[in-house]
């Protein structure tokens, strides 16, 4: 084969003048004028063994030589090839374009460097990355070609196949209806679908992987490093996010799994180094958490209806139990001034005096049976900030139907307390269900209910303000008393609402006041104790 190309080369052209203008670019200007014996000995191995595609052609691409290598990439031997066009490995594949591009830039005594679909002496295609040099003469004239090429096809289908692959995957999570994305060791996002770009601008906290990241770590603690080191993952691991701009709400569900690559940079080229990556799915709730909430919000509309419907009985019996024993504490007294005379002329009244009081005291007695009980509850751990949340909610249509403005601050991070769930909400309820009453009976401009809560070392505060018309200086330590009502002519309620208020917070070794600093409306303080274990007396 060697001697089959040499020869050839040496019969169509002046091999010495050939050889002469590749030994400088092969070996540099130091071997230019060395005898023809070296010369041609250093480009027969140099060229021969290179494991690269080479040929020579004429200036109208008559192929002059070609090595081994070029032979084994195209099938072709030196007697079926030498004297051929190199338009014979071309293929109709290729676009006219690239040679137009190919023969301009090599005629300007450039070199081209591009890829050529050719075809194999079997028939079969292949892709060459080709690279052409014009080869000049002392004159700078173009004297022959010398071309370079590679049989790129594999590397190409394997490159390929990893960029299709790529592509499906990003098809794939681009896909799913929820938010996706690959983290590195380091918490930078190496991948990610459409819906996790759209929470971007949606929650308005910068990168939402960082974001939901520390949600996580605060709240798994520990169990986030054991999980990790585990590659175990997490779900179910569920936020509230409220947006800055129009403070909307919305939950998500949080889980992820954590893989191992093997890493494909230099480094890692003698010695396997692999990186851990964690992919964190984000599954917006929103819809699911506010049909669970309403569910919620009815089942409380309609415990709390129960409850006050008993509240009304039992308010009524006391009432009437109220108002009968101050008649029956007269016909007591009389009957006592009587019994003292110990006049027989008087008998008959004493005796009509000692049917009339017992009846009154059968009738109590009756009453007494009929007010119902209040089941007791359990002491379990409580957010008041959730408890709150529920009660506005339950009296939502009201404050939207009388277009009162809710300034709602609860702190943040409010520690729980021991207590009654069902009982501490009819406390707020009714302290809420008032403020609203005075505001819609007040003649002022300002619609306005506030409620903050907040907390120290020892005390958790709530306090509910409104803009109503407030409670008169003298008649607020009675407003806590049994049967005290400040609504006109009695109202229709036996003025217990607040009485029944103060024995919850009472129950709860708490403490309520009205704050006698606030000048316009009405702002009920109260605080419960933080660090109380126990307490007696919660229905």
């Amino acid at each position: 084969m060697k001697k089959t190309s040499l020869r050839f080369l040496q019969t169509h052209t002046n091999m010495t003048s050939v050889i002469g203008e590749l030994v400088p670019d092969l070996f540099g200007e130091g071997y230019a004028n060395k005898g023809d014996e070296l010369l041609y000995s250093l480009f027969v191995e140099a060229v021969e063994q290179v494991p690269i595609a080479i040929s020579i052609t004429d200036k109208k691409a008559k192929i002059l030589y070609v090595n081994e290598e070029f032979c084994r990439v195209t099938g072709y031997r030196p007697e079926d090839i030498l004297g051929e066009n190199e338009s014979l490995l071309s293929d109709k594949r290729t676009p006219r374009e690239v040679y137009y591009d190919l023969w301009r830039t090599i005629s300007a005594k450039k070199v081209w460097r591009g890829t050529l679909c050719n075809r194999h002496r079997s028939g079969e295609r292949y892709l060459s990355d080709l690279t052409i040099a014009p080869m000049l003469n002392e004159a700078g004239a173009i004297t022959h070609y010398i071309g370079m090429h590679r049989d790129i096809t594999q590397s190409y289908e394997s490159e390929k196949k990893v960029v299709n692959q790529k592509l499906l995957i990003e098809s794939v999570i681009n896909s799913s209806p929820i938010a996706m994305v690959v983290l590195d060791d380091r918490d930078r996002v190496i991948l990610d679908n459409h819906n996790y770009k759209a929470l971007v601008s949606d929650l308005d906290k910068g990168e939402p992987a960082t974001y939901f990241l520390q949600l996580l770590r605060n709240e798994m603690g520990d169990l986030w490093s054991e999980l990790q080191s585990k590659e175990q993952g997490f779900s179910n691991r569920e936020f509230k996010v409220e947006s800055k701009g129009n403070h909307k709400i919305r939950w998500f569900s949080c889980a992820g799994n954590w893989f191992v690559e093997n890493e494909v940079n230099a480094d890692a080229f003698f010695q396997n180094a692999s990186k851990q990556y964690l992919i964190l799915t984000l599954t917006d709730i929103t819809r699911q958490r506010r049909q669970m909430e309403e569910l919620h919000i009815q089942t409380l509309k309609t415990i709390m209806a129960e409850d006050e419907r008993v509240r009304g009985i039992r308010e009524t019996l006391l009432g009437a139990m109220h108002q009968i024993q101050m008649p029956m504490n007269q016909i007591r007294a009389a009957e006592q001034i009587l019994r003292h005379k110990g006049d027989d002329q008087h008998a008959g009244l004493l005796q009509i005096l000692q049917q009339i009081q017992q009846s009154g005291e059968e009738a109590v007695a009756t009453m007494q049976k009929c007010i119902p009980e209040i089941l007791q509850t359990a002491v379990i751990p409580i957010n008041l900030n959730q408890i709150l949340h529920e009660v506005l909610l339950l009296n939502n249509q009201r404050i939207c139907s009388n277009d009162i403005e809710v300034h709602w601050q609860p702190l943040a991070q409010l520690p729980t307390m021991l207590g009654s769930e069902n009982r501490l909400r009819i406390l707020f309820k009714q302290l809420i269900d008032n403020a609203i009453d005075s505001v819609c009976k007040s003649d002022g401009s300002e619609q306005r209910l506030k409620i903050t809560t907040d907390t120290d070392a020892e005390l958790i505060y709530v306090c509910i303000e409104d803009s109503g018309s407030g409670i008169p200086v003298e008649k607020r330590a009675k407003v806590f008393e049994p049967f005290y009502t400040t609504r006109p002519m009695g109202g229709n309620q036996a003025g217990m609402g607040l009485v029944m208020a103060k024995e919850i917070v009472n129950q709860h070794q708490g403490f309520i006041e009205i704050d006698p600093d606030c000048d316009r409306g009405c702002r009920f303080k109260i605080s419960f104790p933080l660090h109380k274990q126990v307490f007696k007396g919660v229905e």
